[in-house]
């Protein structure tokens, strides 16, 4: 039975070329059922890096959480030169994380579910919430929209002629986006 994830993605390295690369990358592994607005968000503390390509996929997946993080997901990341240091707010190339798969609450030292981020980045909920603002958020009892609604509204611009390019580029690939 195939579960339901939800990857967030983002560049603040040609980040149009990148992000697309991701996705299309991807599409050729796992099920893309919905793609978010795609946003322009500035560098979360960091103002004199370049700004960031936002947005958040649904998927459906057969592979266990573990293994959609390290074999597809990081592996997308190597292929596009994801370098990965120390600094935990550097700019990268492309960044896939898994911040919901099914109603999963994990707390390990390789992985939490859901992803801690979603409750305190208003684009993080914000496009989530895009996709499934009915959803509950595993652990807790509120739904996505209610989150969202709490959380101050960030200065993101959305990107409707790329996200729409994006979108037929999955739906050419055979994807429901």
């Amino acid at each position: 039975m195939k579960a339901r994830a939800f990857i967030a993605v983002g560049s603040n390295i040609c980040p149009e070329e990148n992000v697309r690369a991701a996705l299309l990358s991807l599409a050729r592994q796992e099920q893309i059922i919905a793609i978010s607005t795609i946003y322009q968000t500035a560098p979360e503390g960091r103002p004199e890096q370049p700004d960031f390509c936002n947005c958040v996929i649904e998927i459906k997946t057969e592979k266990t959480p573990e293994a959609l993080k390290y074999q597809v997901l990081r592996g997308i990341e190597a292929g596009l030169g994801r370098q990965r240091t120390s600094d935990k707010f550097a700019p990268r190339t492309i960044d896939l994380d898994l911040i919901l798969y099914d109603n999963l609450v994990l707390n390990t030292n390789r992985l939490v579910l859901p992803d801690p981020d979603i409750a305190s980045r208003s684009f993080l909920a914000a496009c989530l919430s895009e996709l499934a603002p009915e959803l509950i958020l595993p652990g807790t009892t509120l739904r996505i929209a209610e989150l969202t609604a709490r959380l101050p509204k960030d200065n993101r611009q959305p990107l409707e002629d790329y996200t729409a390019r994006i979108k037929s580029d999955l739906v050419f690939l055979g994807h429901a986006c």
